[in-house]
C-alpha cells in the first residue's frame, strides 16, 4: 500500500481559502468564436479562469495584455477588474450584458455562447465571493493577478487538475456540482502554493511557510488548534528556544505565535458563525476554551462584535455585516509590491497534493476516478 503524501503547506493554504470564502462556488462554460470581447468589473469575489480551447488575451488596468492559450489558468485573489478578448485591441461588453445574466451567490452553472465567423475560445469561470471583514495575512501578500501557464503546470498535480476540472465542466452527474467545487479548491490552493513557492526567498508569509521553525509552528497551529498550546508546547515542538521562536515568527508574520494562535482560531469561529449552526459553546470548545464566556470576550475583542450577534448578521446577511470586521490580523505585512495590476507567473510545483485536510480533503485519486475522459464537447444552452 502507497504512503500518503501530506504538504504542510498546502494543508495551511487549504486552511486558509476555506475560511476566506464565502457561499458557493460560481461558474460558466464559455465558448466565443471571434469576435468578441468580454469584461469582468471588480467585484468581491476571487475568480479564476480555465482555458480548455484556443487563446484569448487577457487585459489589466496597469500591466502588459498577455496571451493566454489552451491550459493556462489565471487567478485574481481579489476580484481585480479585468477583460478578455480575441485581440488585444477589441472592444469589450460587460460580461453580465453578454450572458443576459447577473452573476452571485448561489448562481448555478451556465452556458454562455458567442456566435462569430472568427475562430473558437472556450474557457471556465468561476469563483467564490470572499467573506466580509479582515483577511488573513498570508493572502495580503498576494499581487492581484497570477498567471500559471499551461508549460509550467504541465506533469504536476496543477496540470492534473486543470485537466480534471475541463473533464468534470460538463458533468450532469446529481454529484457534478460537488466534484467541481471540490476541483476548485484543489485548484485555489495549487496556485496559490505554485505562487508562494516563487516567492519564498524573500521576506514575510513567502518565506514563513517553508522556515523551518515558523512553518513548523504554523503546521502544528493549523493542524490542531483546540489543542491547549503554549510557547514552551510549540517551541519545543519546533526544536527552538522561546525567544527564538518568538523573534523568528514575529519578524516573519508579525505577530507572535500566541497571538497568531488565537487569530485563527477566532477566524475558524467566525467561519462556523457564518456557515454553520454549531451553538457558542462548541465553538468554545472547539477554540481550546474552557469557558463559554472566555471565548465569547476573546471573539468580540478580536472581531468587534459578539459571537450570537456576527451569526444574525451573517446568516441575515444585512448590509452592516459588510462592515463587520473578522479577527484582527496584527501584522506588519502589506500588498506585495507586485500589485496592482501585476500578472505574476507561477513556478511549477515539486509535489503532488494527494490529500488536503477537511473541507476540502479529498484524494487527486479520487476524483480522477469520478472524471470523465477529457476532449468532451462544450455544452451549449443553444440546441
Amino acid at each position: 500500500m502507497g504512503s500518503v503524501v501530506i504538504d504542510p503547506v498546502a494543508d495551511i493554504v487549504a486552511d486558509v481559502v476555506a475560511t476566506t470564502r464565502r457561499g458557493s462556488l460560481m461558474y460558466s462554460r464559455n465558448r466565443f468564436q471571434a469576435p468578441w470581447g468580454a469584461a469582468f468589473p471588480a467585484a468581491d469575489v476571487a475568480m479564476f479562469h480555465v482555458i480548455t480551447a484556443g487563446a484569448c488575451w487577457l487585459t489589466v488596468d496597469g500591466a502588459e495584455t498577455v496571451q493566454l492559450t489552451r491550459g493556462d489558468v489565471v487567478l485574481f485573489p481579489f476580484g481585480a477588474a479585468h477583460s478578455l478578448a480575441d485581440t488585444p485591441q477589441r472592444p469589450t461588453r460587460p460580461i453580465s450584458e453578454i450572458a443576459g445574466r447577473a452573476f452571485g451567490g448561489g448562481a448555478p452553472p451556465c452556458d454562455i455562447v458567442v456566435e462569430g465567423d472568427g475562430p473558437a475560445t472556450a474557457w471556465i469561470c468561476g469563483g467564490y465571493g470572499l467573506a466580509a471583514g479582515a483577511r488573513h495575512p498570508l493572502t495580503s501578500v498576494l499581487p492581484d493577478v497570477v498567471v500559471i501557464t499551461a508549460a509550467q503546470a504541465r506533469g504536476t498535480g496543477l496540470g492534473a487538475t486543470v485537466d480534471l476540472i475541463a473533464a468534470e465542466v460538463d458533468g450532469t452527474d446529481p454529484g457534478a456540482p460537488a466534484v467541481m467545487a471540490s476541483l476548485v479548491d484543489l485548484l485555489l490552493v495549487y496556485l496559490l502554493r505554485t505562487w508562494f513557492a516563487e516567492h519564498h526567498d524573500g521576506g514575510g508569509w513567502g518565506r514563513a511557510l517553508f522556515d523551518p521553525a515558523v512553518g513548523t509552528a504554523l503546521s502544528l497551529i493549523h493542524a490542531d488548534p483546540g489543542r491547549p498550546w503554549t510557547l514552551d508546547a510549540l517551541a519545543s515542538a519546533t526544536a527552538t528556544g522561546r525567544a527564538t521562536l518568538t523573534r523568528r515568527f514575529a519578524a516573519l508574520t508579525g505577530q507572535s505565535p500566541m497571538a497568531y494562535l488565537t487569530a485563527w482560531r477566532m477566524s475558524l469561529a467566525a467561519r462556523e458563525l457564518r456557515n454553520g449552526d454549531a451553538t457558542v459553546r462548541q465553538l468554545a470548545q472547539d477554540a481550546g476554551y474552557d469557558s463559554e464566556f472566555a471565548f465569547a470576550r476573546a471573539f468580540k475583542r478580536a472581531t468587534g462584535t459578539a459571537p450570537g450577534q456576527y451569526r444574525k448578521l451573517a446568516q441575515s446577511q444585512q448590509p452592516a455585516f459588510t462592515a463587520a470586521p473578522g479577527p484582527r490580523w496584527f501584522t506588519s505585512e502589506t500588498r506585495s509590491s507586485l500589485s496592482p495590476g501585476n500578472i505574476t507567473p507561477g513556478r511549477p510545483l515539486g509535489l503532488l497534493i494527494t490529500m488536503l485536510r477537511a473541507p476540502c480533503r479529498i484524494r487527486v485519486a479520487a476524483l480522477a476516478s469520478m472524471a470523465r475522459p477529457a476532449g468532451r464537447p462544450l455544452t451549449s444552452a443553444r440546441r
